[in-house]
């Protein structure tokens, strides 16, 4: 592939991405944050005791919680303690009323939660992910990551996240399907290669997360995975959006042409545009 034809390919696929930005959210990332905003946000203190329990972890909630979401705690799984503050309420004076009284925390208990993975029931809702094989295509990927000196590994410590950059380092989750891992390895190498530079601290995270995303998606599509609604819900899940993308199009289509040369994508197999 030629300097024209990668970016004549990026072109049309960051217009596709545009057309699903202007779109609005996808019904799957509708359906997903729906679901996602009814689990409680715990105190660090909580997260690192549930993580020290279940570094796997994922979705926690307690018994109640989850046959409220028509899902059964396993019989014989064992919960993840946690600690649940003691609320009660301190009168102010000897003489006020009940509107005067104050809430206050008493102390702690020790309380279970139960991550999703230990529980049965209806399934929860997913995030869109990028479908497909990628071939020889991840090895070539792989090539390119070494090539540019960054170290590449695998870790189940970084979950839930399915990819981490550090500039010089890529951490990618082990258990990832084949199109995932590809799609993941290139917006994590994009990160490397456009945001760590004196540029990361001109840049939001909005931004970046813009940026990598679309890189993956323009890669993605001209190796043939089917990346559906994937890319543009997770640029809607950072807040990016066409005004966003639009800022960004030049060192995109840079980026994306440039690990497009490096792997020799075939540009005639981009995948279609979505309906």
């Amino acid at each position: 592939m030629n300097t024209e034809q990668a970016r004549k390919l990026s072109e049309d696929a960051l217009n596709r991405l545009i057309d699903e930005l202007e779109r609005g959210h996808s019904t799957t990332l509708r359906q997903y944050l729906e679901t996602m905003s009814r689990f409680r946000k715990y105190s660090w203190q909580n997260s690192l005791l549930i993580y020290s329990q279940m570094p796997t972890a994922t979705h926690v909630g307690g018994f109640q919680f989850w046959l409220k979401m028509r899902r059964h705690v396993r019989k014989g799984e064992k919960g993840i303690a946690i600690l649940a503050p003691m609320v009660g309420r301190k009168r102010t004076a000897d003489d006020v009323t009940a509107d005067d009284e104050q809430m206050r925390i008493f102390g702690f208990r020790s309380c279970h939660v139960f991550d999703v993975s230990q529980t049965d029931g209806e399934p929860l809702p997913e995030f869109a992910t990028v479908k497909g094989d990628p071939g020889d295509y991840t090895g070539k990927l792989i090539a390119f990551v070494a090539s540019k000196g960054i170290g590449l590994e695998y870790s189940d410590s970084i979950a839930p996240a399915k990819g981490m950059c550090s500039g010089r380092e890529i951490t990618l989750l082990p258990s990832l399907e084949p199109a995932e891992t590809a799609s993941t390895l290139v917006h994590e190498l994009a990160h490397a290669l456009m945001h760590f530079t004196e540029r990361r601290s001109q840049t939001t995270k909005t931004v970046r997360e813009t940026e990598a995303e679309a890189v993956a998606f323009v890669v993605s599509s001209a190796i043939g995975l089917d990346v559906n609604t994937a890319c543009s819900d997770y640029v809607a899940l950072y807040g990016g959006d066409k005004s966003v993308l639009m800022e960004s199009l030049s060192i995109i289509q840079r980026t994306a042409s440039e690990i497009l040369q490096a792997i020799g994508a075939d540009c005639t197999c981009s995948a279609a545009a979505p309906d």
